[in-house]
């Protein structure tokens, strides 16, 4: 069999200690990435860009930034579709403020605008934790929404109080606008997945991801042993906020093109990412692509079955939707609390003994 650690020699402690230990592992990422980045571009359609891949690759950024916070730390947040706004709106000002700005430096500054805002938000967690928390990160998603819609400033006095991405080129391909090729639009979002994914892993393998798994699995235990419960915490809300902004500001320039902030940034978004990560499963970066892969491709097939196939109005759809993910929200969290990372897991441990004995 290919999946097998006999014959893979490890001569340091920096081969044994890399990301994928088995070489059929890293040859299969070497695969995907080339996928990624050669042949989808190729042949991707316009509706596929629009419909599955973009907000796919957006909310893949968001579920890992909410699976650090939440995940990782500990810190339960429904929050987080209100920071996205922040990332949209700083996105927005910046791009209107600063035209000659690059767009690249425009996402990351404004996750940086977002982690700022997180990490305020983020100072109840010193003193409470649990539902509170989560009451508090709510409360957090209401009034930003609210800020955005009452301050004429945010949307430059626009009398529908709405905004729109100017246009916006990367080496001379267009990323935002109205006229943006599928390809250079699903390419932008996929470059920072990448770099965002990296980064996630070499922080939870780090000092501060153990850091962060210490204060989640015991606080009190954590602090004792020479963990800084104030930095751990505003760290973890700091950087979980630079990836929910920068996946407001794509959502926002490259998805979208115009949004208003009750209608695109809502509740309804704080708790589609949560539910990626609960289905995806906590602590995970795979359950981060299989949640958000599982969350915005199951509309897209009930669509194309139930309503262009066998004719079902869209509202039903919809319904048969809602049932679905409540079902498995409940199955997950009573069967297999770890979500689709564990049966990832769990299958490749089989697949390596296999055919002897478990």
């Amino acid at each position: 069999m290919l999946y097998r650690e006999a014959g893979d020699y490890k001569t340091s402690y920096v081969d044994d200690a890399q990301t994928f230990p088995i070489a059929f592992d890293r040859w299969r990422y070497y695969v995907v990435l080339v996928v990624a980045f050669a042949i989808i571009p190729v042949f991707i359609s316009d509706y596929m860009a629009k419909s599955v891949m973009i907000p796919f690759l957006v909310f893949c950024i968001a579920a890992m930034g909410l699976n650090i916070l939440t995940g990782y730390c500990g810190q339960v947040s429904l929050g987080t579709g209100g920071f996205m706004a922040v990332g949209a709106y700083a996105s927005y000002k910046l791009m209107t403020a600063f035209p000659e700005l690059n767009i690249f430096f425009v996402v990351l500054l404004s996750g940086g605008i977002t982690a700022a805002v997180g990490a305020l938000f983020g100072l109840p967690s010193l003193r409470i934790k649990g539902f509170y928390l989560a009451v508090a990160t709510l409360a957090a998603q209401f009034f930003l929404v609210w800020l955005f819609n009452k301050v004429p400033w945010f949307f430059n006095y626009s009398a529908t109080g709405q905004i729109t991405a100017p246009p916006r080129s990367v080496f001379g391909v267009d990323v935002t606008g109205p006229e943006v090729p599928a390809w250079g639009a699903y390419l932008f979002c996929a470059v920072f997945v990448f770099l965002l994914a990296w980064l996630m892993r070499n922080l939870t393998r780090g000092r501060v991801g153990r850091q962060w798994m210490a204060i989640r699995d015991m606080d009190i235990a954590a602090e004792i042993i020479g963990v800084n419960p104030l930095r751990t915490k505003l760290s973890a809300f700091a950087v979980s906020s630079f990836y929910v902004g920068i996946a407001g500001a794509l959502f926002f320039s490259v998805y979208l093109g115009a949004a208003e902030p009750t209608e695109a940034f809502g509740i309804n978004q704080s708790f589609l990412v949560l539910f990626m990560i609960i289905i995806g499963g906590l602590g995970s970066i795979f359950g981060c692509f299989a949640g958000a892969a599982f969350m915005i491709m199951m509309p897209v097939l009930l669509k194309n079955l139930m309503v262009d196939g066998m004719g079902w109005p869209t509202t039903i759809a919809t319904h048969f939707e809602f049932v679905i993910v409540g079902a498995l929200i409940v199955a997950f969290l009573i069967l297999e609390p770890h979500g689709l990372a564990q049966l990832w897991r769990l299958m490749k441990e089989k697949l390596r003994l296999w055919p002897f004995p478990h």
